[in-house]
């Protein structure tokens, strides 16, 4: 740390595509938080055209190099969901603070065990389960804590996301196999459903199905030597589409259906209705991507109308770009508080490890085809 400023170093910093890219190079670079000091990519040309672009110090193209950086406070691991075990755990042993996407592992296991070291090696995490810190919904939190609803009966939550049968090349085909942890159970539920029960209350007892309801991905790669096309068929078994009905622990019914599906996809919805009001949350997009736009009514009122958001709940410096860099800034700039004060905020590793949990017990209800008590 120098200046006030925490020392940076970012895993999966390209400057081309990914995840990265698109939201957390913007974040931090918005952020006066933070000082850039190192980004990693695979290969030394990649790392260095990425130094260049986002003005990094340094630049590195082995996650071991970056992480054995002394100068370096944080390190951000924005890669596959396969590698993120291997990479956070290395950065822990070392002593850093760490920022992991979501998933944090490839599952429950894997997760608990990053957690655990992260307590013993005393350092502060945050796991990007983002969409906490979108302003609606911490919005929403406030206003059904507060009693908005009066009694809290039921709540529906739904996310269609297009796509399933998009063209693909066998390399990017990664993610059809389950144990890459990349799939709609652990990502697209995996972040909605962390959302509506952070908001609204955590489930105790859950029903579910969990199906591959598409099980073969068509593949197509043109050979660069020879120009020819070639067709695979890869057989899938990540899960595509995820139902479930539950109680919350404040007896609420609970049903969520969220769905990898071919076409027209209708995006993210969620409605929550009590005895004394009903509130709605919509979304053209997958759910943490951007803030929603929240619409309540209390009895009496003839329809819902948009609430906006008090202006405590948004954080970020003009200078962070409008879209998905919000939600990603306001988490890391809590997570800059941290690290500064010795507060934890969640959601740190092990409440990762707990939504992973979560996620265990939804699996466990569909293979049981039966009811899980939480």
């Amino acid at each position: 740390m120098s200046n006030d400023k925490l020392s940076l170093g970012v895993i999966g910093a390209s400057a081309t595509y990914g995840w990265g890219m698109r939201a957390h190079m913007p974040a931090f670079l918005g952020l006066p938080e933070y000082d850039l000091t190192a980004v990693c990519t695979t290969t030394k040309r990649t790392a260095e055209e990425s130094a260049s672009r986002y003005g990094a110090r340094k630049s590195y193209w082995n996650y071991k190099d970056l992480i054995s950086d002394p100068e370096i406070d944080i390190v951000d691991v924005c890669i596959k969901a396969p590698r993120h075990y291997e990479v956070v755990m290395a950065a822990l042993e070392a002593g850093k603070h760490v920022f992991c996407e979501w998933p944090l592992g490839a599952n429950s296991s894997q997760s608990e065990e990053m957690a655990k070291l992260a307590k013993e090696k005393g350092v502060m995490t945050m796991v990007g389960l983002q969409s906490r810190y979108a302003p609606s919904f911490q919005n929403l939190k406030s206003l059904v804590s507060q009693g908005y609803l009066g009694r809290m009966i039921t709540a529906n939550m739904t996310m269609f996301l297009p796509g399933i049968t998009r063209p693909r090349t066998v390399k990017s085909a990664w993610n059809a196999d389950k144990e890459a942890g990349a799939h709609a159970l652990n990502i697209a539920t995996g972040h909605a459903l962390d959302v509506f029960l952070w908001s609204l209350g955590e489930l105790k007892e859950v029903q579910s199905i969990v199906a591959t309801q598409i099980s073969e991905w068509k593949a197509t790669d043109i050979s660069a030597i020879t120009n020819t096309v070639s067709e695979t068929k890869i057989p899938v078994t990540s899960p595509d589409n995820i139902m479930l009905i539950g109680k919350l622990e404040n007896d609420a019914l609970a049903s969520v259906h969220i769905g990898s599906i071919p076409y027209h996809g209708t995006a993210f919805r969620l409605e929550v209705y009590g005895t004394e009001g009903t509130l709605i949350v919509t979304s053209d997009q997958m759910v943490e991507m951007v803030d929603p736009i929240l619409r309540g009514a209390k009895t009496g009122d003839k329809e819902p109308t948009i609430i906006p958001h008090p202006a405590e709940f948004l954080w970020t410096p003009k200078d962070v770009p409008s879209g998905v860099a919000v939600n990603m800034a306001q988490m890391f700039r809590q997570f800059a508080t941290d690290i500064k004060t010795g507060k934890k905020s969640d959601p740190d590793f092990e409440e990762a490890a707990r939504r992973h949990k979560t996620l265990d017990a939804v699996e466990l209800a569909s293979d049981r085809q039966g009811t899980v008590v939480i």
